[in-house]
């Protein structure tokens, strides 16, 4: 097992690992919209989404891995109403590949963000 750790994402702000990797898999850490400086993006979900695949791209490249060898990924937004605002966020970062993903409103998100994402990727 090996921790990942980047300060071009935000750093855990709780008793956890940005990432880990085991056997040729890569679990992130729920993102939410902060930048790699802690400070909260306040705007609107498609800018909170935004920053969330900056942070995700971050820990990702970090970890060996990408966008493309992502597998699954979990979506927890404050407001289902937003739904079709964030959807149109991430077919922009996943056009071609689609890995399979969850999404579920949630009553609240740390530092009351919109959105969060956590994801599973294979090493390159």
């Amino acid at each position: 097992m090996k921790i990942v750790s980047t300060n071009q994402a935000p750093a855990a702000i709780g008793p956890y690992s940005q990432g880990i990797i085991v056997n040729n898999l890569f679990y992130s850490s729920g993102q939410i919209p902060l930048t790699a400086q802690g400070e909260m993006v306040t705007g609107d979900i498609a800018e909170q989404t935004h920053q969330v695949f900056k942070n995700l791209k971050a820990v990702l490249s970090e970890a060996g891995a990408s966008l493309e060898t992502v597998v699954k990924a979990t979506v927890f937004l404050k407001d289902m109403n937003s739904f079709a605002d964030f959807n149109e966020v991430y077919g922009q970062y996943f056009s071609e590949h689609k890995p399979a993903r969850s999404c579920v409103e949630v009553a609240r998100l740390p530092k009351d963000a919109l959105v969060e994402i956590e994801v599973i990727a294979l090493i390159k």
